[in-house]
């Protein structure tokens, strides 16, 4: 019989906005889940900490993904950290990260010209097989500790900053690159076009070569491209994330993964997060809980990842049909 594992990210907002913008959302298979289900241990987790732990990644509390992500955009094996462009925005004495700025090839292939220019001789080589994903081949092993890019994003990066016996030159790296690209003129072109400068780039994912796997699933379908490289590097079925979860004849386990209002969140539009959640709720949410009252599904295990936590909750068919255990409005799930 089919077993599931649901993972939403996002799924529960800030407590200050909680309740204005989930006021008047109609979400009753989604809170039923929650409501119904048995409670599972909370933990403090990235959700690329969690997707590395559910496909049985060696050393994944580092997140040790740029190898695995630089096999799946066609680069050789080798030590690999991702060097992702963002921008740095100064806000009452906090340099805050945003992510997801968006960036062409021909300006990523001449910021990586630039940038290897610069550091030539120093055992370090650039590459951007994919305009939003940049990556530092090492010559060398490095004993260095990062924090992955959804983390940082939103935050102050003054204490996310490299750690490990090579911080200090890690920082060194940091500050050089920013120098670099605060004064290279493709940024000047881009402030007079009005879009945001790079002025930095995020270094995490650090791994020396590709690790091998033990996945615990027969098939994984989501919009998140970590999840597809995951699901590659495994050889197991990987899908794009459906207009609408249809049950399949296939048993064994399988992942959904959806991170639609993270998306929407990160840009700040919370129309956005709302029209996504109510389409989640109509073509996700609905069909699921009637497979698991329909005995369709064997289990159905539920995962929320806000912020940096994870709570679970897991449902078998005849908890699906406790009536006693009532669904409380999604907003009071909120982040304290």
């Amino acid at each position: 019989m089919k077993n599931v594992h649901l993972v939403i990210a996002d799924l529960f907002l800030p407590q200050e906005i909680a309740a204005e913008v989930c006021a008047g959302l109609s979400v009753p298979c989604t809170e039923m889940m929650l409501a119904r289900g048995c409670r599972v241990a909370s933990q403090d987790i990235s959700l690329e900490s969690r997707l590395c732990e559910l496909f049985g990644m060696p050393g994944a509390g580092s997140v040790p993904i740029a190898p695995l992500s630089a096999a799946f955009d066609g680069l050789a094996d080798g030590n690999w950290l991702r060097a992702d462009p963002v921008h740095l925005s100064l806000r009452r004495e906090q340099m805050v990260l945003l992510p997801d700025v968006a960036v062409n090839a021909e300006e990523a292939a001449q910021w990586c010209d630039a940038l290897n220019a610069h550091f030539a001789g120093q055992g370090m080589a650039f590459f951007a097989p994919h305009p939003q994903r940049w990556y530092v081949r090492l010559e060398e092993s490095s004993r260095i500790e990062t924090v992955p890019l959804s983390r940082a994003a939103g935050r102050n990066v003054h204490d996310l900053l490299p750690g490990g016996d090579d911080a200090m030159h890690w920082h060194r790296v940091f500050n050089d690159i920013q120098m670099l690209l605060f004064a290279h003129p493709l940024n000047e072109a881009r402030e007079a076009r009005g879009e945001l400068p790079v002025n930095s780039v995020w270094l995490w994912g650090y791994g020396e070569g590709r690790a091998a796997l033990q996945p615990s699933y027969e098939s994984v379908v989501s919009d998140d491209v970590l999840a597809a490289m995951l699901a590659g590097a495994a050889e197991i079925p990987f899908l794009e994330w459906p207009a609408r979860w249809h049950d399949t004849e296939s048993d064994g386990r399988q992942l959904l993964l959806w991170t639609g209002l993270r998306r929407a969140l990160r840009q700040g539009d919370l129309r956005a997060w709302r029209d996504a959640l109510q389409d989640f709720e109509l073509n996700h949410a609905r069909p699921l809980w009637q497979a698991l009252r329909a005995g369709k599904i064997g289990q159905l295990q539920v995962e929320i990842l806000s912020g940096d936590t994870s709570r679970g909750w897991q449902l078998k068919r005849a908890d699906s049909w406790a009536f006693w255990r009532r669904a409380r409005p999604l907003a009071e799930g909120a982040m304290v």
